[in-house]
């Protein structure tokens, strides 16, 4: 505890003084009366002990928020939040649909029996029912919900796993953005970098997880060749391009790829990285945990990704436009997600490092309350899902509600940009972050306000 009126005791018993202006105490009256002075001169200038107090612990708060990672779940096409998370036992047949509602883990809450995983978790998890995502449209959907902007002709605004790869960088000789998977519609530009720069894309990686000889192409030398061979091809593409550049240099474009091919090589060349690629270091019951499904192990290689030192990575699931043939496609999409999600939250917390990990599930928007004549259901802007968990994320909370027929919110509404805020916030990024575009012109990273409940 800080003494701010120090004992003078020791003092006067040293010098065997019995008097009130002994050197000691006036020592502390000095002290006292600096420490005032300072407090007053504080205050003038509109600082006071208690600010500053505040101002040091949202600081130090900021600093942790910036160690976290995240994990982003990209269902592409659209998930029924009717069949999922946010049933309508309730209404009529051509609402309700053919799946029955199950309780959960929560008192009062169900979800379907679809999502069995997700009800015997659900105290693990957050979700948001009341998500308005104010478009109904594919492409645009990837570009609104993994920016937290509406469309610009003018402007492609950066995703959010390429903001954290500019703020954060590279560690480890880990990508700092990987995305799993191809299933992110590039029609809009979405899940990309924008006017941050090619730089800050991300590192994709398409190939299926759950095959036998899984790996990593743009990480694997060819045709067996060594990394010896590796280093020495390097060294003379490096003395080409100095050549070259002495004949026609344009420094910002050629400092850029420099950077570029010398993280690349760093991959390629890492035994760490060829470590986090590799599935096969994890045991048959944790694999099996995560489910022998192309999601499931990717998901798995998420988590290995992000404690190897990437800081965003994008696991992207296609084929959730279930226009026709709703229940029975979605009888096939959905298990692999129920497993897959739910084991990588119960896996990260296992690990320790569900404080230090946000893990978000993301879809297009919501499908109609109205089952159509093709027992689908189609777009649906008005109502949808999300859901969070880890980095401090409130467990086991329902935030907001729909209505009856699950087709618009009840009071509230939150919208992408407050998806966005409440990530960036999470991640210690402040929305108030800005950025210059080609021309010069500031723009802010984010106008939402992120989600109380979920603070």
């Amino acid at each position: 505890m800080l003494d701010l009126y120090p004992s003078t005791t020791a003092d006067c018993a040293t010098t065997n003084c019995a008097t009130t202006n002994c050197a000691a105490k006036n020592r502390a009256a000095k002290n006292r009366r600096h420490f005032l002075l300072q407090v007053g001169g504080l205050a003038g200038i509109g600082a006071t002990l208690p600010g500053l107090l505040r101002q040091e612990a949202q600081a130090a708060d900021l600093n942790n928020r910036s160690q976290t990672n995240c994990i982003l779940v990209w269902t592409r096409g659209g998930t029924s939040h009717h069949d999922t998370l946010d049933p309508k036992p309730d209404a009529k047949a051509e609402v309700r649909g053919e799946f029955k509602a199950i309780d959960t883990t929560l008192p009062g809450v169900q979800f379907t029996d679809l999502v069995p995983h997700f009800a015997r978790h659900a105290e693990q998890f957050s979700v948001v029912r009341n998500l308005n995502s104010i478009n109904g449209a594919h492409g645009t959907a990837d570009a609104i919900m993994m920016s937290g902007w509406q469309m610009n002709p003018n402007i492609t605004y950066p995703c959010y796993g390429s903001v954290v790869a500019k703020e954060r960088g590279y560690r480890d000789n880990m990508p700092p953005f990987v995305q799993l998977g191809n299933e992110v519609d590039r029609k809009f530009l979405g899940g990309t970098a924008g006017y941050l720069g090619i730089a800050h894309n991300p590192f994709e990686i398409h190939a299926d997880a759950n095959e036998p000889e899984f790996s990593v192409r743009d990480l694997t030398p060819p045709g067996g060749m060594s990394l010896d061979r590796v280093r020495l091809r390097r060294e003379a593409l490096s003395t080409i391009d100095r050549f070259q550049r002495d004949l026609d240099r344009q420094p910002a474009v050629l400092d850029a790829l420099d950077a570029y091919y010398e993280n690349a090589f760093a991959m390629v060349t890492s035994p760490a990285t060829q470590r986090a690629f590799d599935l096969d270091r994890e045991t048959d019951g944790t694999r099996d945990a995560y489910g022998r499904t192309t999601f499931g192990q990717s998901c798995l290689l998420a988590r290995r990704l992000i404690e190897a030192g990437s800081r965003f990575v994008t696991v992207s699931d296609g084929d959730w436009d279930t226009h026709r043939d709703n229940f029975t496609r979605l009888r096939e999409l959905t298990p692999p997600v129920d497993q897959g999600f739910t084991a990588l939250l119960l896996d990260l917390k296992q690990r320790g490092l569900l404080e230090t990990t946000l893990v978000v599930w993301l879809t297009d928007f919501g499908r109609t309350p109205t089952i159509n004549p093709a027992a689908g259901r189609d777009h649906w802007a008005s109502a949808g899902i999300a859901v969070f968990a880890g980095a401090g994320t409130p467990v086991g909370t329902i935030v907001g509600q729909t209505d009856s027929i699950g087709g618009q919110s009840v009071g509230k509404e939150y919208y992408p940009r407050d998806i966005a805020a409440t990530i960036y916030h999470k991640l210690g990024i402040p929305s108030e972050t800005t950025y210059q575009i080609g021309n010069g012109r500031p723009m802010r990273l984010n106008e939402g306000n992120p989600i109380t409940e979920l603070l």
